[in-house]
Protein backbone atom coordinates (compact mmCIF):
# COMPACT_ATOMS: atom_id res chain seq x y z
CA UNK A 1 0.00 0.00 0.00
CA UNK A 2 1.21 3.61 -0.77
CA UNK A 3 1.97 4.54 2.82
CA UNK A 4 -0.40 7.54 3.03
CA UNK A 5 -3.32 5.11 2.07
CA UNK A 6 -1.76 2.67 4.75
CA UNK A 7 -1.92 5.81 7.48
CA UNK A 8 -5.22 6.61 6.35
CA UNK A 9 -6.89 3.32 7.07
CA UNK A 10 -4.79 2.55 10.10
CA UNK A 11 -6.41 5.93 11.35
CA UNK A 12 -9.75 5.45 10.33
CA UNK A 13 -9.32 2.05 11.61
CA UNK A 14 -7.78 3.28 14.80
CA UNK A 15 -11.09 6.00 15.14
CA UNK A 16 -13.20 2.73 14.82
CA UNK A 17 -12.14 0.20 17.37
CA UNK A 18 -11.65 3.13 20.31
CA UNK A 19 -14.81 5.08 19.75
CA UNK A 20 -16.92 2.21 18.46
CA UNK A 21 -17.24 0.19 22.03
CA UNK A 22 -18.07 3.31 23.71
CA UNK A 23 -20.98 4.55 22.24
CA UNK A 24 -22.02 1.17 22.06
CA UNK A 25 -21.48 1.04 25.72
CA UNK A 26 -23.12 4.09 26.27
CA UNK A 27 -26.47 3.94 23.68
CA UNK A 28 -26.99 0.55 24.59
CA UNK A 29 -25.98 0.42 28.20
CA UNK A 30 -27.40 4.33 29.47
CA UNK A 31 -30.92 2.69 30.10
CA UNK A 32 -30.09 0.28 32.28
CA UNK A 33 -27.27 2.17 34.07
CA UNK A 34 -30.57 4.63 35.09
CA UNK A 35 -32.75 1.29 36.56
CA UNK A 36 -29.16 0.53 38.91
CA UNK A 37 -29.82 3.74 40.33
CA UNK A 38 -32.32 2.41 42.36
CA UNK A 39 -30.34 -0.22 44.11
CA UNK A 40 -28.46 1.72 46.59
CA UNK A 41 -25.07 -0.77 46.74
CA UNK A 42 -24.52 -0.68 42.89
CA UNK A 43 -25.43 3.13 43.02
CA UNK A 44 -22.90 3.45 45.87
CA UNK A 45 -20.04 1.41 43.39
CA UNK A 46 -21.09 3.75 40.15
CA UNK A 47 -20.55 6.71 42.24
CA UNK A 48 -16.94 5.53 43.35
CA UNK A 49 -15.78 4.83 39.56
CA UNK A 50 -17.42 8.36 38.65
CA UNK A 51 -15.06 9.94 41.20
CA UNK A 52 -12.36 7.71 39.66
CA UNK A 53 -12.50 8.69 36.27
CA UNK A 54 -13.12 12.49 37.62
CA UNK A 55 -9.69 12.10 39.69
CA UNK A 56 -7.93 10.52 35.74
CA UNK A 57 -9.45 13.19 34.22
CA UNK A 58 -7.98 16.14 36.35
CA UNK A 59 -4.79 14.14 36.66
CA UNK A 60 -4.65 14.34 33.13
CA UNK A 61 -5.18 17.60 33.12
CA UNK A 62 -3.00 19.06 35.58
CA UNK A 63 -0.35 16.75 33.29
CA UNK A 64 -0.65 18.28 30.13
CA UNK A 65 -0.67 22.38 31.52
CA UNK A 66 2.80 21.10 33.02
CA UNK A 67 3.62 20.33 30.24
CA UNK A 68 2.55 23.14 27.98
CA UNK A 69 3.17 25.81 30.10
CA UNK A 70 6.81 24.84 31.11
CA UNK A 71 9.06 23.81 28.81
CA UNK A 72 10.86 21.38 31.28
CA UNK A 73 9.76 19.96 34.36
CA UNK A 74 11.23 17.53 37.17
CA UNK A 75 10.17 14.69 39.22
CA UNK A 76 10.47 15.39 42.96
CA UNK A 77 10.24 13.20 46.18
CA UNK A 78 7.65 13.79 48.94
CA UNK A 79 6.23 11.42 51.28
CA UNK A 80 6.97 8.34 48.97
CA UNK A 81 5.07 10.74 45.80
CA UNK A 82 7.30 11.13 42.60
CA UNK A 83 5.09 14.39 41.55
CA UNK A 84 6.15 16.59 38.58
CA UNK A 85 7.23 20.49 38.92
CA UNK A 86 7.75 22.48 37.27
CA UNK A 87 11.23 24.26 36.13
CA UNK A 88 10.48 28.08 36.27
CA UNK A 89 12.71 29.28 34.47
CA UNK A 90 11.47 27.67 31.12
CA UNK A 91 8.19 29.16 30.89
CA UNK A 92 6.64 29.34 27.63
CA UNK A 93 5.13 32.98 27.94
CA UNK A 94 3.66 32.81 24.47
CA UNK A 95 1.50 29.52 25.71
CA UNK A 96 0.89 30.99 28.83
CA UNK A 97 -0.32 34.20 27.37
CA UNK A 98 -2.38 32.65 25.13
CA UNK A 99 -4.23 30.37 27.82
CA UNK A 100 -4.40 33.32 29.89
CA UNK A 101 -6.81 35.12 26.60
CA UNK A 102 -8.46 31.85 26.42
CA UNK A 103 -10.26 31.70 29.83
CA UNK A 104 -10.84 35.39 29.53
CA UNK A 105 -12.59 35.00 26.38
CA UNK A 106 -14.62 31.72 27.52
CA UNK A 107 -15.27 32.99 31.19
CA UNK A 108 -16.03 36.25 30.94
CA UNK A 109 -16.61 37.06 27.14
CA UNK A 110 -18.24 33.72 26.72
CA UNK A 111 -17.25 32.92 23.05
CA UNK A 112 -18.52 29.69 22.05
CA UNK A 113 -16.04 27.35 21.60
CA UNK A 114 -15.23 26.73 18.17
CA UNK A 115 -14.86 30.45 17.60
CA UNK A 116 -12.60 30.22 20.53
CA UNK A 117 -10.41 26.99 19.15
CA UNK A 118 -10.26 29.01 15.88
CA UNK A 119 -8.86 32.01 17.29
CA UNK A 120 -6.41 30.04 19.48
CA UNK A 121 -5.48 27.93 16.44
CA UNK A 122 -4.91 31.02 14.56
CA UNK A 123 -2.87 32.79 17.14
CA UNK A 124 -0.74 30.16 17.69
CA UNK A 125 -0.03 29.51 14.66
CA UNK A 126 0.80 32.97 14.00
CA UNK A 127 3.35 33.09 17.20
CA UNK A 128 5.02 29.92 16.10
CA UNK A 129 5.59 31.61 12.80
CA UNK A 130 6.97 35.08 13.85
CA UNK A 131 9.06 32.93 16.20
CA UNK A 132 7.87 34.03 19.71
CA UNK A 133 7.23 30.33 20.35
Amino acid sequence: LDPMLAGVLGGLLTTWVTFLPCFLWVFLGAPYIERLRGNAALSGALSAVTAAVVGVIANLAFWFTLHFLFGEVREATFMGMKPHLPVFGSINWAATALSALAVYLLLWRKWDIFRLLGSCVALGLFCKLVGVA
